[in-house]
This record gives structure tokens, C-alpha cells and sequence, in this order.
């Protein structure tokens, strides 16, 4: 869910995009060592010609327009293939390219060691991200090789693109059984498209395996241990890999913590109201600028204009530049738009919602603004598929979803009663009810990892009472939290100083600190 793991939209901290990357013809031509030239000790390790592969570093730029790979050029990043087996199960079969970035550590003297990324999802690309968090970490930055990791079929590692015609699985169930009828169509649609496009790779597309490349990873830059930072998905992610290899990780930041009971296919089950408190926060903040914005001087007018435009949606889709938004789209672009607890954030999307109102009012709106533009076309078009097809099929992977329409019908109706606008989104129906059942079990996540947790307590997609359940779970580790923020990623994100020096001092020492550390975040 940064956009993230529990996010529709995957909110990333880091400003990269996306783009793909080939599969590379043979083993041999990646760098893959055969078996004669390995040593006598790692012969007997299936997986010892991953773990022993040379690594070739390149520049990361790939043309005159890769803004990402400009930055990470000017940031000294340097960018390489790690090759891993498609399935572990037969690790000398087919492999799949995995892209990584790195910042070396300027300080030798005082190396901790590598500090392995995953800024969320799942889907979501992680290999631009070192520039922006070596500035976060400071001075501590300066002693760890901070690699950025496209999780397999992410990015610039081999794809997986089911040619949707939309970024997102997720859409709200409407306001009849109609409509679910119809969500429930279009889900098993996208689930047919990925059988379709992606058979060869859905049944490996799963956290565990990406827990198993980060392994690879590891051992392929030649480090016996790697301290990790997850954001939202990239929590689970975490918790995955130090239960898999707990003697192979060293210091751990999980940021929008997702408890491993609540991970899966329904994620996003229990956030309506941790959504609703964070669109009442931004209402509130919209009526202070009604000369601005135009949706009302006071909070409960500016949720009423809300309330309009989801009613006029349900009667006739509205018209917003080549696109015609539904009741099953517009509370997802509400989602969308309530991640982020900032002034930058909440005005896009007040400019959103009054472009949506203008069309509720029956004014065609031909240009809509930069936002809502953007988050249409991750909607609305197939501008984004790769992205929505990773995640679904890592969510679809892991765990196994209800298959009765049924079921999701009857969680609709009640959460319905609660919430109108986002309990048929968090209760709906979706691909995974038509896929294939995974292959293995959920990861059963181990009890005493020491880790450092980091979670606002209005956070719309990691719920807080998620970091208060892993915090109970592993009594080892410790909570940093950001009160009276509504908001999705902390660390290097936000801006606390707090909670920024709370992650920071635990990357230096290694210590934990004595207790729960409590920041609060300044009045809107």
C-alpha cells in the first residue's frame, strides 16, 4: 500500500516511474556462474550459482528522457540484473531478471553494511528510490550501500502485464446489486486476462519468492546479513523475509505496518474508517478555502458535495475530459486522493473533487486537473496495467480469497449501512475470487523479530491498530508513532523530526530505543 500496499494507487515517497525490462536470453549471458566454476563448498547449494553470480554495474540512465535514471545518476547510483530462479522448486529451469540500484557507503570506516528498500504495493518500483532516502538517513546514510530492489515482474525486472484496461483491481460495489453484478464481471474479466497474457508466471508471482530474491540479492552483493526498510506492503515484505532467513537480517524499519493476519486479497477490509476521519480532516481543511476551492464553507457541506457527486455518478456517468467516471470509480479516486496529510495533497484533491462536481452539475469538463487527470488515466485506461497486474497477482498469490459472489455481497450490504462511500470499495468483490488457488501456504510469521515500527495513528491504508497488533506480537521490537497526522509513510515522508530521528538513531547503533517513542504532528 505509497500509495501502497493496502493502497489503490500505490503512493511511493520517491518520485521514479516505471518501465520494464526484458527477459535476458540464457543463464550464462546474465552473469550465472556453471557449476564446474564454483567452489567446492557451494556446489551442494541449489541455489549456488545465484548466490555466487557476477553482478555487472552500469549507469542507471536509459535515454535522454529517464528522469529516474538522471537522478540516480547524479546521486552516484550505480544499476544491475541479479538473475533468480522463476520457480524455487527447480532453480536450474527458467530464470527471470531482478533490477537493482545502489549507493555505495561513503564511509568505509564505519560501514553497517547494505540497507535493502521496498517502498510498497505490492507492484510498486522501488529501484529509484536510494537518492531520497540516503537524504532522509543524514549523516547515517553515509555508512550503508542503500539498494533499491524492483521486486520480480516490477519495473525494470522481467514484467508481468496482463493487458488491463485499468492500473487497479479494486472498484466500489455501487449502490445495487446491479452494480455488484457488474464489478463482479468486470473482476472475473481481469482474472480471465491474466490467465490469458501471464499463465507462465502468475503461480510465482508471490511474496515469498520475492523474499527468496532478496536472499539471492543478498548473497550476489556479498553480504552475510542486510539491514531492510519496508514501507505498507513492504511491511509484510519484512516480516516475510526475517521469518524465512532470521539469521541473515540486521537492523529493521517497517513503516505502515500491515499485520500478517490482516494481509491478503481483501486488504483493505477495516480501513473505511480510518478513510472516512482522514476525508472529514481534509473536508475540514477545503471549507477554510472555500474562496479557493468552492465546495463549501463548512466541513459538512464540502461532504455533501461528495455525497452529489457519487449520487450523480450512480445515475449517469460523468463526463471528465474523454472519460465517463461511474459510481463504481468515484469513491476510488477519493481513496486515492486521501493518502497524504499535506497542504500539496489535499489541494489536488479539492481540484479534483470540484472538477467532479462541475460534472455532476452537467457542465462537461474537457481539461480536468493534473491529479485528477492522472489518477483517471491509472483508472480508466491500460496506461498502468503492468502495475495492477503485479498486484493482484501477488495479493491473489499469497492468500487464497472466497470464491462465492455471495459472501462479498453480504460484507457489501452491511459495510454499506456504516459507510456509503467507502464500504463497498474495502468490502467488494475482486480479481482473486476468480483465480487460481496459490501454491503455498502463507508465511507464518515469526514471534520475537527486534524490528523498529513506525506508523501515523490516522493513517488511511496501514491502519494504526495494524502496528499496535505486530508491536503486541513482537515484544522485542519497538513503536514510533506519529499522532494527529492522517497519513500513509512517516519516515523521510512527512517531515517529523521526531520520528525521523527515532529511525535514523536506530540505523546508527543498532539499539532500539528503551521504549515506544510518541511524536506529535503539528496543527494543520
Amino acid at each position: 500500500m505509497n500509495r501502497a500496499a493496502a493502497s489503490l494507487r500505490r503512493y511511493s515517497p520517491g518520485t521514479a516511474r516505471r518501465a520494464v525490462l526484458g527477459l535476458a536470453a540464457t543463464a550464462l549471458a546474465a552473469g550465472l556462474l556453471p557449476a564446474a566454476a564454483l567452489p567446492a563448498a557451494a556446489a551442494a547449494d541449489p541455489l549456488a550459482r545465484y548466490h555466487h553470480q557476477h553482478l555487472t554495474w552500469k549507469s542507471c540512465l536509459r535515454g535522454p528522457d529517464d528522469a529516474m535514471g538522471k537522478e540516480l545518476e547524479q546521486a552516484g547510483a550505480r544499476c544491475a540484473d541479479v538473475r533468480v530462479p522463476l520457480d524455487y522448486g527447480r532453480p536450474h529451469g527458467r530464470t527471470v531478471s531482478v533490477a537493482i540500484s545502489r549507493i555505495r557507503a561513503t564511509d568505509g570506516a564505519h560501514r553497517v553494511g547494505a540497507l535493502l528498500l521496498n517502498s510498497g504495493g505490492p507492484g510498486g518500483q522501488t529501484i529509484g528510490d536510494p537518492p531520497w532516502v540516503r537524504q532522509a538517513m543524514k549523516d547515517v546514510g553515509a555508512r550503508y550501500d542503500i539498494v533499491g530492489v524492483d521486486p520480480r515482474f516490477v519495473g525494470r525486472s522481467t514484467p508481468l502485464d496482463c493487458h488491463w484496461p485499468t492500473g487497479s483491481a479494486f472498484r466500489s460495489a455501487g449502490v445495487d446489486r446491479a452494480g455488484f453484478e457488474r464489478v463482479a464481471r468486470f473482476s472475473a474479466e481481469l482474472a480471465r486476462r491474466c490467465r490469458t497474457y501471464a499463465g507462465d508466471l502468475l503461480p510465482h508471482a508471490t511474496t515469498r519468492n520475492t523474499a527468496r530474491d532478496m536472499d539471492v540479492v543478498r548473497a550476489a552483493l556479498g553480504e552475510r546479513r542486510i539491514s531492510y526498510l519496508g514501507y505498507s506492503y513492504g511491511s509484510y515484505l519484512g516480516e516475510v523475509y526475517t521469518s524465512m532467513f532470521p539469521a541473515r537480517t540486521d537492523r529493521v524499519v517497517l513503516d505502515g505496518v500491515i499485520s500478517p493476519d490482516r494481509y491478503g486479497p481483501r486488504l483493505l477490509r477495516g480501513v473505511e474508517a480510518a478513510n472516512r476521519h482522514a476525508l472529514e480532516g481534509w473536508a475540514s481543511w477545503a471549507a477554510a478555502r472555500d474562496a479557493t476551492y468552492g465546495l463549501g464553507r463548512t466541513r459538512g457541506r464540502v461532504l455533501a458535495a461528495v455525497d452529489r457527486v457519487q449520487a450523480a455518478a450512480a445515475r449517469s456517468p460523468l463526463r471528465i475530459g474523454a472519460h465517463r467516471v461511474d459510481e463504481h470509480v468515484v469513491p476510488v479516486l477519493v481513496l486515492n486522493g486521501l493518502s497524504q496529510d499535506n497542504a500539496s495533497a489535499y489541494g489536488d484533491l479539492a481540484q479534483g473533487v470540484r472538477d467532479l462536481l462541475r460534472a455532476a452539475d452537467g457542465r462537461r469538463v474537457s481539461t480536468p486537473s493534473p491529479w485528477l487527470a492522472d489518477v483517471l488515466a491509472f483508472e480508466l485506461t491500460g496506461a498502468e496495467s503492468a502495475y495492477g497486474s503485479v498486484q493482484t497477482s501477488i495479493l491473489c498469490g499469497d492468500v487464497a480469497a472466497p470464491r462465492d459472489p455471495e459472501v462479498y455481497w453480504r460484507d457489501v450490504r452491511r459495510a454499506r449501512v456504516q459507510d456509503p462511500l467507502f464500504g463497498p470499495v474495502a468490502e467488494d468483490i475482486n480479481a482473486c475470487a476468480s483465480w487460481d488457488a496459490p501454491l503455498e501456504k502463507p508465511t507464518t510469521v515469526r514471534a520475537d523479530l527486534p524490528a523498529l515500527l513506525v506508523n501515523a495513528t490516522g493513517d488511511p491504508r496501514t491502519t494504526y491498530d495494524g502496528a499496535e497488533a505486530v508491536r503486541r506480537m513482537w515484544p522485542s521490537s519497538r513503536l514510533v508513532t506519529l499522532r494527529g497526522a492522517d497519513q500513509h509513510a512517516v519516515f523521510g515522508v512527512y517531515g517529523s523530526a521526531c520520528a525521523d530521528a527515532a529511525v535514523n538513531g536506530y540505523l546508527a547503533t543498532g539499539r532500539l530505543p528503551e521504549r515506544d517513542v510518541s511524536c506529535e504532528a503539528p496543527p494543520r
